[in-house]
């Protein structure tokens, strides 16, 4: 019976530490491998980076797409200091590593499958309080 408390009070702390996620701390843990984790088969990041961050779960549908920016949290921190677009959007001043994942055939069902793709893109941030709290998309540099 101590086993069950135990294991009730497990789960109810790691709910509450879920719960209690700021935005920018699940922009990070969504969107920020930095440095990159190794992996022993590239083809593999994506799956591996998605489950072990929690973006799919057993029971969930998967995630049609992700990025994973390998750049610092303050390198990306620094965009929200750059001026915004029109659409209140910051964009980093330098090209960032990063690797873009997509789900293979579009089957949301688990298991999820994904095609990693290594860029080097300019990353679009929304950012609240100074910080970026979510990555509205990636752009290539310019010729």
């Amino acid at each position: 019976m101590a086993g069950w408390a135990l294991y009730a009070a497990l789960v109810l702390a790691a709910l509450s530490g879920a719960l209690g996620e700021s935005r920018y701390e699940k922009f990070l843990r969504q969107h920020v491998d930095y440095p990159r984790t190794p992996v022993l088969a590239a083809h593999r990041y994506c799956e591996n980076m998605l489950a072990r961050r929690g973006v799919t779960a057993p029971g969930r549908p998967c995630k049609p797409s992700n990025t994973f920016v390998h750049a610092s949290p303050e390198e990306l921190s620094g965009a929200c200091s750059a001026a915004a677009d029109a659409a209140g959007l910051h964009s980093t001043a330098a090209a960032l590593p990063l690797t873009a994942c997509r789900l293979r055939g579009g089957d949301t069902r688990q298991p999820c499958a994904y095609r990693a793709r290594q860029l080097q893109h300019h990353v679009r941030v929304a950012c609240r309080d100074g910080l970026p709290v979510h990555l509205a998309g990636t752009r290539p540099p310019a010729p």
